[in-house]
């Protein structure tokens, strides 16, 4: 049997199954996460860091939730790791210029700090 031929009689039998379908709300909540637009300060920070290199954002307005939700969206393109804090997101590695980018492509306006 073929890994394709049991999906799409799982997916039949869901389709002609209205209980087992999802409700709408719940469905439309996997749709990507729109954030206000926000003016962003991009800088390089390496006080603290053992001489390890950090992109620091900061200028956020908005819950800590919110914050957290771009802070992930930020790290999984970047392919890295980092943190919240203090209404600023720290990115490991020198990424101001795929951050900025990032950021650009949302719709917000970022500001490179040196």
């Amino acid at each position: 049997m073929n890994s394709k031929d049991w999906k799409n009689q799982l997916n039949s039998l869901i389709a002609g199954n209205p209980e087992l379908q999802l409700p709408e709300e719940e469905s439309s909540s996997a749709e990507k996460k729109e954030f206000r637009k926000q003016s962003f300060y991009i800088e390089l920070d390496k006080k603290g860091r053992k001489g390890k290199q950090a992109t620091l954002i900061s200028g956020f307005e908005g819950t800590e939730e919110e914050l957290n939700e771009l802070a992930t969206e930020l790290k999984k393109v970047c392919g890295t790791g980092g943190s919240t804090r203090d209404n600023e997101i720290l990115i490991q590695g020198d990424l101001r210029e795929k951050v900025a980018t990032l950021l650009n492509k949302m719709g917000h306006k970022t500001k490179r700090i040196n």
